[in-house]
């Protein structure tokens, strides 16, 4: 359980990292790159919750969350190319 809390006060600290380049980037595609690696963050945090707690509804939800991300960074990077 003490690994579950080091891992997740890293997780925080990597999206709060994250979160900065989101609201203050220097451009659109960092922007959307840094709002990818924070889905991804939780992704891989719900896959390690659902680990340690033995439960299969948390691998669900975090399946949901990859997919409709990698949709809307596909939407994202259409409409800034200006081919949507």
């Amino acid at each position: 359980m003490n690994s579950l809390i080091i891992v997740s006060i890293f997780y925080i600290l990597l999206a709060l990292a994250l979160s900065y380049r989101v609201f203050k980037g220097p451009s659109a595609v960092d922007r959307v790159v840094a709002a990818d690696s924070i889905d991804l963050l939780t992704v891989v945090a719900l896959v390690l919750f659902s680990v340690f707690s033995k439960r299969a509804i948390y691998l669900d939800i975090a399946l949901t969350i990859a997919i409709l991300g990698f949709i809307g960074t596909l939407l994202i990077s259409k409409y800034l190319e200006g081919k949507l």
